[in-house]
């Protein structure tokens, strides 16, 4: 599997980060496509925990060859779309379910 990882200059958690213990482990993240939104080639990959949700809307975009400009709605469950600075380690633990974090991404609004 493919990982999404971006380099954090600083060895000590900032608040609302999770414990370097932590940030070792990895996250099984499956993309959904909803509406007209493209299907990836391959759709689960292990991400760092300690990611940011926006690491993952970086690489969904890169993934897809979406530009900055280019509209994308992500969601997790198919259900809400949480703030850019949520760890994706505490996504996983709140809302993942069979060990993987499911996130449906849309190009038009698809839920609330």
């Amino acid at each position: 599997m493919s990982e999404a990882t971006t380099n954090n200059s600083s060895n000590t958690p900032a608040s609302g980060e999770v414990a370097p213990s932590t940030q070792a482990k990895k996250v099984v993240v499956r993309f959904r496509s909803t509406g007209n939104a493209p299907i990836l080639k391959k759709s689960v990959y292990k991400i760092s925990s300690a990611q940011r949700f926006q690491a993952l809307i970086v690489f969904l975009r890169k993934e897809l060859g979406y530009k900055a400009s280019e509209p994308l709605f992500v969601y997790v469950n198919s259900a809400f779309s949480p703030a850019p600075d949520e760890i994706v380690h505490n996504l996983s633990r709140c809302f993942g379910l069979d060990g993987q974090l499911t996130i449906n991404y849309a190009t038009t609004p698809a839920w609330g």
